[in-house]
């Protein structure tokens, strides 16, 4: 609603007012008359509306103070509103008590005789230097004070009595206004009763203050006058007030329609609307875990107030809902809000945990949570409450609460427990080395579209840099069924393979920039119709890099499993279009192999030795063929051995089974046998070097699997 106003601490005062959801208006109402009443019984009284902090004592006050100005005739009220806080003394507040009712009178022939004496009498009972600080007396003036009040009738009573008469035939009631008397200090406290009860007693001012009683009385018996008794702080009250008010309570059903209207302001002004999804997990947050802490208005517009403040560029950008709790989190529970950020890896599933910590049970992990959150000064009460609520943001700890985890359905909602999106909601914006929404959405669109733009550059750019993350955000939109332009990513990001500059993520660092493109290609290729695909791989492997994803891809698309061991053996029965996409990379390979055939060996580059292995994917009888020739002409296959198997395998064999395998595919186990023949049946030397060392691992693996073929046993 557009009525909703968050940074200040007088809700819905600063514009016009619309339904009085909350019966503040309609409490106003009733102060004004009880005014009234008071007026018509007594020239002078005092009025306290109490109620707990942030329960609205400050919008009813407003309401009658509005409302009073906006109703001023001849005879109606006027307001004084005095802030006690300012002044540390009587005498100062005395003055300045003074000074404000002087001043609520109007400025006009009929109001200078009652003006004159009001000042007079603050001016008669305050030292003279507190007088040229609230009157502004220059030094001409000061001179003057002092000698009128040597030579004229300045005593206290007389300027008092003067002062009545004026007030009295003015005829018109001032109220002086006074709001959160409860965080005074008991010294401060006291003299404003002082101040109301002896000093301010005069003819037509009355006094409506406000305040916290339990907090009030707390400070009242941290006083010398009252001492360490509920009893008598409750009858000095007494003696103080006159009419009591009681704010009416802030019932549950008040505050959830304080609630929803705010929760509506904040979405209008993002333009934003929850889905079904999002509306049902946002009332299950609130009547789990934030109904029970959002009581009074203040804390209601406080939450939201700061939804509305840091939500800015995050819209569209984050979850709504995780967003909500995650500010409430922040706002309520600040220290916990930290350990957020402190167990980042943790709470996003991407820790790397010493093993222990990782065998232990749930229930273990909920303890300690509960410990840490204790030790973050989260009370007894709140500590279920603010768990349940990390269970909703965060999978592990739903896990320990004994519910299941879907980390990929947080990451497509964009939620604070996943990787990609969790600093987002920490830093309240997209940081420099994310991509927002918008920019990734066109970015898409461009592809598809084939219209470049800064976008899809970006997109290109962020893929090489930062290929894990902007891989997985490509499958969360795949999984969310969002068309996805296949063959243009795979053609954009094809040239870009062997470039990929992403550092290894997950356990160990397994998880590499390659591989992450890899698993992306697989899931994109299946994605275009079947009589789609050779054409588009063709135009991959037009570089020498996108030879190598298209070749790789292909053989994930058409293997048994998507393990990385290879399946060399071609389907007697496998659809016409994977042929033709073995043919047409085959031919692309070829091209790219050619010119390394007029070199020596030891002289391959590292992505003509990927091409050699990638070509077994596609064709390995054409591969058997070329790599053959070579040996006839200028290589030599052990040559060639120790530059294919590199020789940092250890501790692992320099050829196990599934090398084997590649082997055979790419020249033919038999015909290695047969070329390398006199090598493998002459006993091992002892090496000179550690190239020679590698050969003869190579030489040694070798005679060992010959060893073990049926047909050489």
């Amino acid at each position: 609603m557009a009525d909703a106003r968050f940074f200040n601490d007088e809700p819905f005062l600063d514009h016009e007012e619309g339904p009085d959801l909350l019966g503040h208006g309609q409490y106003a109402q009733h102060v004004l008359s009880l005014l009234d009443r008071v007026r018509a019984q007594t020239e002078t009284g005092v009025l306290a509306l109490i109620g707990p902090w942030g329960s609205g004592k400050s919008t009813v006050l407003g309401k009658v103070t509005r409302r009073l100005r906006d109703t001023a005739n001849d005879d109606g009220w006027l307001v004084a509103e005095l802030n006690p806080w300012l002044y540390s003394d009587l005498e100062s507040l005395t003055l300045a008590l003074f000074s404000e009712i002087r001043e609520a009178l109007p400025d006009n022939g009929r109001w200078s005789d009652a003006r004159e004496k009001i000042g007079g009498f603050g001016k008669a009972i305050s030292p003279l230097g507190k007088v040229t600080a609230l009157f502004g007396l220059d030094s001409e003036g000061l001179i003057q004070e002092v000698s009128n009040r040597i030579s004229g009738d300045t005593s206290a009573s007389a300027a008092k009595h003067k002062a009545e008469e004026a007030l009295r035939k003015a005829g018109h009631p001032v109220l002086v206004v006074m709001d959160d008397l409860d965080r005074l200090t008991p010294e401060e406290l006291l003299v404003v009763f002082k101040l109301v009860r002896l000093v301010g007693h005069l003819p037509n001012v009355y006094y409506l203050i406000s305040f916290d009683e339990r907090t009030l009385l707390d400070v009242l018996q941290r006083s010398e006058l009252v001492g360490n008794s509920e009893p008598r702080a409750r009858d000095f009250l007494e003696k103080i007030i006159q009419v009591r008010l009681d704010l009416p309570a802030f019932r549950e059903r008040d505050a959830d329609l304080l609630v929803d209207r705010s929760l509506n302001a904040v979405l209008a002004s993002h333009s934003l609307v929850l889905t079904p999804g999002e509306q049902q997990r946002l009332s299950e947050a609130y009547y789990r875990y934030l109904q029970a802490r959002l009581r009074t208005p203040r804390a209601i517009k406080r939450f939201f107030g700061q939804v509305d403040a840091t939500l800015g560029q995050l819209t569209g950008n984050v979850d709504i809902v995780d967003f909500l709790l995650a500010t409430f989190l922040r706002t309520s529970e600040p220290r916990a809000y930290q350990l957020l950020w402190q167990h980042r890896a943790e709470l996003t599933g991407t820790s790397m945990n010493l093993p222990s910590r990782r065998d232990q049970r749930p229930e273990q992990h909920l303890e300690r949570w509960r410990a840490r959150l204790q030790e973050a000064g989260v009370a007894e009460q709140h500590l279920d409450g603010v768990i349940g609520m990390m269970g909703m943001l965060f999978a592990p700890v739903r896990q320990a609460l004994g519910h299941g985890i879907d980390f990929q359905a947080i990451a497509r909602r964009r939620g604070i427990g996943s990787i990609d999106y969790f600093d987002r909601y920490m830093v309240f914006g997209v940081p420099d080395d994310d991509l927002p929404e918008h920019t990734f959405d066109t970015a898409l669109q461009q592809l598809a579209d084939n219209t470049p733009g800064t976008e899809a550059d970006e997109l290109l750019l962020r893929l090489r840099d930062d290929t894990q993350r902007i891989t997985r955000r490509i499958q969360y939109k795949r999984a969310a069924g969002t068309p996805l332009p296949a063959a243009a990513l795979l053609k954009a990001a094809a040239p870009h393979y062997g470039h990929l500059t992403a550092a290894p993520q997950g356990a160990l660092g397994l998880f590499t920039a390659d591989r992450a493109m890899d698993f992306l290609a697989k899931d994109l290729l299946t994605d275009l119709a079947e009589p789609d695909r050779p054409a588009i791989l063709k135009t991959m492997a037009e570089t020498p890099d996108g030879a190598v994803l298209a070749a790789r891809t292909l053989q994930r698309v058409t293997s048994r499993n998507d393990s990385d061991t290879p399946d060399h053996t071609q389907a007697a029965a496998a659809p016409d279009w994977i042929g033709d996409a073995r043919s047409r990379i085959s031919h692309e390979i070829a091209r790219h192999i050619a010119p390394a055939a007029s070199r020596p060996v030891d002289e391959l580059t590292e992505l003509e030795i990927t091409l050699i292995w990638a070509w077994r994917h596609t064709a390995s009888d054409a591969t058997r063929i070329w790599i053959n020739q070579q040996f006839d002409e200028t290589w030599t296959p052990l040559d060639l051995l120790a530059v294919l198997l590199p020789p940092d395998r250890a501790p692992f064999p320099v050829i196990d089974n599934d090398t084997l395998q590649s082997l055979d595919a790419l020249i033919g186990l038999e015909a290695l046998y047969s070329r390398l023949g006199p090598l493998l049946d002459t006993p091992a030397a002892d090496p000179d070097s550690p190239q020679d060392e590698h050969r003869a691992r190579i030489l040694q693996a070798l005679r060992e699997h010959r060893g073990n073929t049926p047909s050489n046993g």
